[in-house]
C-alpha cells in the first residue's frame, strides 16, 4: 500500500515536472508580449525565470530540459527588454524537440501614447525544419490604453529575416510587421494576456499567445498559456503548416 502511494507521488511529480519543462513565454520571437510601458513601470527592473529538468527510466528512457528568462529595464521614457528559452525533449535515446530563441528589444516613449521601438530576434528550431530564422523589426507604436486594469499597445513596421533550413538552402526577406499586446487584470491576483504578430511579405507568419497569470505570492505565480504559430510557406522538412503547444508553468519572479 505504501509502496502503491509513493508510486502514485512519483508519477504525480514527473507530470508536473513534465508540465514545467513545457513553458514558453512567448509563442515565437516575433512576439512580444510582456507589456514595457516605461511610464507605468513601478519599478526599474521587471523579470522572471524559469528552470526544469525531468528524467524517466526504467521500461522507457525520457528526458526534458527547460529553461527561459525575461527581463526588462525601465528608465523615464525608455525600456529595454532581453529575453531567452531553450528546451531539449528526448525519448528512448531518440531527440523529439530542440529549440533555442533569444531577443532584445527597445522602447522609446515620445509621449503618453506614441512610441519608437527596435527587437531583434534569433531562433533554431531544427525539429520544425529550422536551423536558424534571425528577425529585425523596428517603427511606430500607440499606447492605446495604460490603466491599472487594461493595457493595450498597437505597433507596426519594417523588417528583414534570414532563414537558414534543416533541409538545406537560405534566403533573407524583406517584410512587414504588425503587433498587438493586451492584458486585463481580471481580480487582485489574475491577469489575462492576449498577444498576436503578423509578419508578411509573400507569405505570412502569424504568432498568437493567449494565457492567464495567477500570483501566488510576492514571488511566484502560475501561468497557463496557449500558443499557435502559423506559416503560409512551410520548410520541406517540416510540411505542416500550423504549430500548437499549451503550457502550465511555475514563474519565480526576479
Amino acid at each position: 500500500m505504501l509502496r502503491n502511494g509513493r508510486s502514485r507521488a512519483v508519477s504525480l511529480l514527473a507530470i508536473l515536472g513534465m508540465s514545467l519543462a513545457s513553458f514558453s513565454t512567448f509563442a515565437d520571437t516575433d512576439i512580444f508580449t510582456a507589456l514595457d510601458d516605461p511610464s507605468t513601470a513601478k519599478k526599474s527592473f521587471d523579470g522572471n525565470v524559469l528552470g526544469s529538468y525531468n528524467a524517466q527510466h526504467g521500461n522507457s528512457t525520457s528526458s526534458a530540459l527547460a529553461a527561459s528568462s525575461t527581463m526588462t529595464w525601465f528608465q523615464p521614457t525608455n525600456a529595454y527588454s532581453l529575453w531567452g528559452e531553450a528546451t531539449n525533449n528526448s525519448t528512448n535515446d531518440e531527440r523529439s524537440a530542440e529549440k533555442y530563441q533569444a531577443g532584445a528589444r527597445a522602447r522609446h516613449n515620445m509621449d503618453a501614447d506614441n512610441f519608437l521601438f527596435t527587437q531583434g530576434s534569433w531562433l533554431s528550431d531544427r525539429y520544425n525544419g529550422y536551423r536558424s530564422r534571425s528577425t529585425l523589426t523596428a517603427g511606430y507604436g500607440r499606447q492605446v490604453l495604460s490603466g491599472p486594469v487594461a493595457r493595450l499597445r498597437l505597433e507596426a513596421g519594417p523588417g528583414v529575416r534570414h532563414d537558414e533550413f534543416e533541409g538545406g538552402g537560405r534566403q533573407t526577406k524583406a517584410l512587414a510587421y504588425g503587433a498587438a499586446s493586451f492584458s486585463y487584470q481580471l481580480t487582485d491576483t489574475t491577469e489575462f494576456i492576449q498577444g498576436v504578430s503578423l509578419l508578411g511579405n509573400e507569405d505570412l507568419t502569424a504568432n498568437s499567445e493567449t494565457g492567464l497569470n495567477v500570483k501566488i505570492n510576492d514571488k511566484f505565480s502560475l501561468k497557463v498559456t496557449y500558443d499557435v504559430t502559423y506559416n503560409s510557406d512551410t520548410p520541406d522538412s517540416a510540411p505542416k503548416h500550423t504549430d500548437t503547444k499549451t503550457a502550465v508553468s511555475l514563474v519565480y519572479g526576479l
